[in-house]
């Protein structure tokens, strides 16, 4: 498995299902955005009404101070989000032989933030509502794409096996 995470040569021969490209894209594009938008880069959309809308937060609630460091900590998440989806784009481009890694990199980013979120759960309007913000939906969906397309591209697929062997 080290080895499918890590490959010796670094090339554009994705080596797991084909399926696992087929859902990274999609996920990586959608990312791509998200970041362009939370980053506050996108001139036709708020990144401070995505905040208030999509992740509930009640900005109007803080003092002017705290409301300020909500949207820098939010829009370097976007930033850092836009990056992350720029490696995924190259990785889809030109070096599929660490698709997996690049699961995993968005694995840990998504996870962990859910992981975070759970240990210190944010206090907001929309926690004492019903819970299940448009950000809910779309994060639970990711998470399951995650997994799913991670144990694709570290499958083997059949025939590839055989073909290793004859050219070793």
């Amino acid at each position: 498995m080290l080895g499918r995470l890590f490959p010796r040569v670094i090339d554009n021969d994705c080596r797991g299902w084909w399926l696992a490209v087929w859902l990274l894209a999609p996920l990586v594009l959608l990312k791509l955005v998200m970041g362009f938008n939370v980053s506050g880069l996108n001139p036709w959309i708020s990144n401070r009404e995505i905040a208030i809308n999509a992740d509930g937060f009640a900005l109007d609630s803080y003092g002017p101070e705290a409301a300020s460091v909500v949207m820098f900590m939010f829009a370097s998440w976007g930033v850092m989000l836009l990056v992350l989806s720029l490696h995924g784009l190259l990785v889809l481009v030109r070096y599929r032989a660490i698709i997996p890694l690049m699961y995993l990199l968005l694995g840990i980013e998504q996870f962990g933030r859910k992981a975070i979120g759970l240990a210190q759960p944010i206090v907001s309007a929309a926690a004492k509502s019903d819970g299940l913000s448009p950000a809910f939906l779309i994060n639970t969906g990711f998470m399951a794409v995650l997994v799913i397309g991670f144990a694709l591209s570290l499958a083997q697929r059949q025939g590839a096996g055989r073909q290793a062997e004859a050219l070793s």
